[in-house]
């Protein structure tokens, strides 16, 4: 069973996380048509967490409170059915690739060309999640700031 944070108390969502994702899909569909257009983005992206087999859903709802507390000025969509995550040029970031998804076994948090990892001349742009820990809460953390940089 992953680890419970201090953050949420639960394995999932809390129940503050939960009202602040509808109270900023509100704010989005009163902005008007483009505000809309990312609401429906992002509860796209919830619905697609909301449908993975329980193992999964845990660790999705917890890399995404992470990625936009670390990183607030990312957008959330989905990609091939899975959430991601998209800088304000609209070039996807990272995404979440659900274990469920294709039969693999752990999931993924998985960098596009548009993070900025680069190190040297090899990178890690894939790191395997089979559970979730205060450690691997802050190493996400500690990626997405450094994508976005």
């Amino acid at each position: 069973m992953p680890a419970k944070t201090s953050q949420t108390g639960s394995d999932g969502f809390s129940a503050a996380e939960r009202a602040a994702m509808k109270a900023r899909a509100a704010e989005l569909r009163a902005e008007g048509k483009k505000g809309a257009k990312k609401a429906d983005e992002l509860q796209a992206a919830l619905d697609a967490i909301a449908k993975m087999a329980p193992e999964d859903r845990v660790i999705a709802e917890r890399v995404h409170a992470t990625l936009l507390d670390s990183a607030p000025e990312l957008s959330v969509k989905t990609w091939y059915g899975m959430p991601a995550y998209t800088n304000p040029d609209g070039k996807i970031v990272v995404a979440f690739k659900n274990s469920g998804k294709f039969g693999t076994r752990y999931s993924t948090l998985e960098f596009q060309d548009a993070a900025h990892l680069d190190d040297g001349d090899i990178w890690a742009v894939s790191f395997a999640l089979p559970a979730w820990s205060p450690a691997v809460e802050q190493k996400v953390a500690e990626l997405i700031k450094t994508a976005v940089g």
